[in-house]
């Protein structure tokens, strides 16, 4: 095997299925198909895996193209130790619910812990603020 710099080293891994984690927190599952020099992936029969607990839903996306700088991990899948998982697979619907509540407690917590810090004289900079300086 000869050794190929950058995202060329990739072409091997073509029409093979892969596990892609985005900047954005998602993760996508599909067989990649085409990649360019700036990393940008075309994936076809993608689906959104969400994971919530032991339990994981796949939510059906067909083709995905994903630009190169949101990718942030990728990963060729063993066809073979794919199904050894000890997490449930559950309905669309019902991953979806509990992604809900899950980022429905996190929202709680965080507030409660802004009003524990506000009430010491203390304040956490919003996320859109501390770009300014």
């Amino acid at each position: 095997m000869n050794y190929m710099p950058g995202t060329a080293s990739l072409i091997e891994d073509i029409d093979k299925k892969h596990l892609v984690l985005l900047r954005d927190g998602r993760t996508l599952i599909g067989y990649l198909r085409s990649i360019d020099q700036f990393a940008n992936l075309v994936l076809h029969q993608t689906v959104e895996r969400i994971h919530v607990g032991k339990k994981y839903g796949d939510i059906p996306r067909g083709i995905f193209v994903v630009r190169g700088e949101n990718v942030v991990l990728l990963g060729e899948i063993d066809l073979e130790k794919e199904s050894d998982t000890q997490l449930l697979q559950v309905s669309i619907e019902e991953i979806l619910e509990e992604q809900r509540v899950e980022q429905q407690s996190k929202q709680e917590a965080e507030r409660v812990k802004v009003l524990a810090l506000k009430e010491r004289g203390l304040s956490i900079p919003r996320a859109d603020t501390l770009d300014e300086y």
